[in-house]
């Protein structure tokens, strides 16, 4: 190798971002880039001339004698992740290639490992896989919830038509929530917005009254009163209350013995037959009636009074809320 080769392969290694360290076959170390400095903590002057074993763990020594051994053999050393010690006596994770280290007869003379620390890829890994326990526990939950739509929908159905189009309403009312809660990595939405976004589909429906101070509802709360909502939009929209106006959504938090509750409220006209969900026959009253309140650990009731049909939902603040703010309105 040219003075001008061994210069450039010199300013490669010293500004590399991977811990470059070469030692002889006794395990003496011979050489310790900037990137090994910051790695382990200790300065080149202060190792070199050292045994590896200075950053080796005492579980680990095992392993470096494995791999000197298996070097002065021949035997090439796959890429692999180990442990070392930083100076401070912390552990620091890497993964590591061993190269062997021959003279220019081509006899072994040491090994040079260059080592990358998988602190972060390792603190990444273990972040999926809880997300990823987190999303097949969620989307088993919705598995039960589309099944239940399902067949709850078949027992109150008189036709394929009728069917075919409510379930595909209602599955699409829970990928509206869903979107919400991708959209904010499933870290909670508000009540306000979770409101606005289920009506947003529906023009007729506007304005809406939203006003309550700021909830922000944890991913069971959103999905179960996004159906709460989507039951009583199609409700009114179906009895014809866009006709006359008047709906509001209103919420406030009360102080009980067993601690704080949110106490939620859906008004609207009492037009012709909208009263039909209180009467406990379709699958709206089911939700809002059953599943919603019992989902977040709740009561509801309806209530008819000055010309309204009130559906009023009463539930504990921390089975629903992920973080409370200062008051908002819309």
């Amino acid at each position: 190798m040219d003075e001008h080769s061994a210069e450039r392969l010199a300013a490669i290694v010293e500004s590399s971002f991977d811990a470059i360290v070469s030692k002889d076959l006794s395990g003496t170390i011979m050489s310790w880039n900037k990137a090994a400095e910051r790695m382990f903590g200790y300065a080149e002057t202060e190792v070199v001339g050292q045994p590896i074993y200075l950053i080796i763990p005492d579980g680990k020594r095992d392993e470096e004698a494995d791999i000197l051994r298996r070097l002065k053999l021949g035997e090439r050393i796959e890429p692999f992740q180990t442990t070392r010690r930083h100076r401070d006596g912390r552990i620091v994770p890497i993964s590591i290639t061993i190269s062997p280290i021959k003279s220019r007869a081509g006899k072994l003379v040491g090994a040079s490992s260059i080592a990358r620390d998988i602190s972060e890829t390792r603190e990444s890994d273990r972040r999926l896989r809880l997300l990823m326990r987190e999303i097949n526990h969620r989307v088993k939950n919705q598995y039960a919830v589309v099944l239940a739509v399902i067949r709850q929908t078949a027992t109150r159905s008189r036709s394929i038509e009728e069917f075919e189009k409510r379930v595909r309403e209602r599955i699409m009312a829970l990928s509206h929530s869903h979107d919400l809660l991708s959209q904010v990595e499933w870290a909670g939405v508000s009540l306000a917005n979770l409101v606005a976004h289920q009506l947003q589909p529906f023009e007729a429906l506007q304005p809406v009254e939203i006003l309550g101070p700021e909830i922000v509802l944890d991913a069971n709360a959103v999905l179960n009163l996004g159906m709460a909502f989507h039951e009583l939009i199609m409700n009114a929209m179906r009895f014809g209350v866009t006709d006359v106006g008047g709906i509001s959504v209103t919420w406030r938090l009360t102080s009980e013995e067993g601690g704080d509750m949110l106490e939620l409220v859906w008004s609207e006209p009492a037009v012709a037959y909208a009263d039909l969900l209180a009467q406990e026959d379709g699958f709206g009253a089911l939700v809002l009636g059953k599943l919603v309140p019992s989902a977040l650990s709740g009561q509801a009731k309806w209530n008819f009074t000055d010309g309204l049909i009130v559906w009023k939902l009463t539930a504990p603040l921390a089975r629903i809320r992920i973080g409370l703010g200062s008051s908002a309105s819309l």
